[in-house]
C-alpha cells in the first residue's frame, strides 16, 4: 500500500487534519540527528527507492476522491539527492494532478525547485524546514541536507512561481537552536513563507544519543528537561509549560511579520481557522 492514512501513532496531540501520507523513498540521506523515523524504520540512512512505486501509486489513486490532500513526505523527504535523476516524486505529482488530487510537499531540499512548474499548476503547497541559520549548526545537527541559504532560497523561488509556501521551524532544541529563532522567522518571512509551523524536539533514545554525542554541552540540561514530562506516544516530551511558551514566542514573531502560525503535536489548537500542517495554504 502506497498511499495511507496520515496517523502519527494515534499521538492524542497531533492535531493534523485527515490526509493521505506518501512516501516515495524509504530512508532518507539527510543524517539528521532528531530523526524520529530512524527509531522504527531499518536502515533509515540509506536511502532507496519504492519498487513500482508509480504503478502502485497510479492504481491506488484511481481510488481516492479528487480533492483528497496527499503528503509528501512525512517520513522521509521527497527530494534525496537521487531524485535528480529518478524523478519518482516529480512522477508522483504527475499522476496526482491527473486525479485532481491537493498535494502538501514536506522537504529540507532546495530540489524541489524543479518541480515548481507542475507545482504551480496544482492545487498544491510546499513546507520547507529550516531549523537555524547558524551553518555550523546546521551541518552538524543536519549534515547531509542543504544549507539554510539554499533553503531560503527555494522558499523564495516557489514564492516567485506563486506557490504558497510554509516554513517548518522545527525542532527547537533547547541549548542548541533556540536563540537564533526570531532571525529564522524574519529570514523564511523574508523570502516568501506565508505560515510558520514549530514544534519542540520529541526526543526517542537513539536521537537524543546522537543529539548528545554531537553537543555534549547540552547533554545534562536535555536529559533533565526531558525527564519531568514523560513519555507521549512513544516520544520524551519537555516539560509543558516551557514548550506553550516557546510556541508562544514563536507564534508572536509570526504574526509580527503578519504571516499564520501553528505548533505541531503540541496539543495546542491553532486559531482563526489556520491548520496546523499549513495545509490551509492549499488553493482552493
Amino acid at each position: 500500500m502506497i498511499l495511507k492514512p496520515f496517523d502519527p501513532w494515534k499521538n492524542q496531540l497531533c492535531t493534523c487534519p485527515s490526509k493521505l501520507s506518501l512516501n516515495p523513498y524509504t530512508g532518507c540521506t539527510h543524517g539528521c540527528l532528531y530523526c524520529y523515523a530512524t527509531s522504527y524504520i531499518p536502515r533509515f540512512l540509506e536511502c532507496r527507492p519504492k519498487a513500482d512505486l508509480l504503478r502502485n501509486l497510479a492504481r491506488e489513486a484511481a481510488r481516492v476522491k479528487p480533492g483528497i490532500l496527499v503528503a509528501l513526505s512525512n517520513s522521509s523527504d521527497p527530494y534525496p539527492a537521487m531524485e535528480r535523476d529518478l524523478n519518482l516524486s516529480r512522477g508522483c505529482l504527475q499522476i496526482l494532478w491527473e486525479r485532481n488530487l491537493a498535494v502538501q510537499m514536506v522537504t529540507k531540499s532546495n530540489l524541489v525547485v524543479k518541480d515548481a512548474d507542475l507545482l504551480s499548476g496544482m492545487r498544491a503547497t510546499v513546507a520547507v524546514t529550516v531549523t537555524t541559520l547558524d551553518r555550523t549548526i546546521a551541518e552538524k545537527l543536519e549534515n547531509g541536507a542543504p544549507s539554510p541559504k539554499r533553503r531560503l532560497e527555494a522558499i523564495r523561488i516557489l514564492a516567485e512561481h506563486e506557490i504558497p509556501v510554509s516554513a517548518r521551524i522545527d525542532p527547537i532544541i533547547p541549548g542548541i537552536n533556540d536563540q537564533d529563532i526570531g532571525e529564522v522567522v524574519h529570514a523564511v518571512c523574508e523570502a516568501g513563507a506565508k505560515h510558520i509551523t514549530s514544534s519542540t524536539y520529541k526526543a526517542r533514545s537513539d536521537s537524543l544519543k546522537r543529539i548528545c554525542t554531537v553537543f555534549p554541552d547540552v547533554e545534562v540540561r536535555l536529559k533533565v528537561l526531558y525527564r519531568k514530562e514523560g513519555r507521549i506516544a512513544g516520544s520524551l516530551y519537555l516539560p509543558v509549560e516551557m514548550r506553550r511558551n516557546l510556541m508562544s514566542e514563536v507564534e508572536q514573531m509570526a504574526l509580527a511579520e503578519n504571516v499564520t502560525f501553528s505548533s505541531c503535536r503540541e496539543g495546542f489548537a491553532a486559531k482563526g481557522g489556520v491548520k496546523c500542517d499549513g495545509s490551509h495554504l492549499v488553493p482552493v
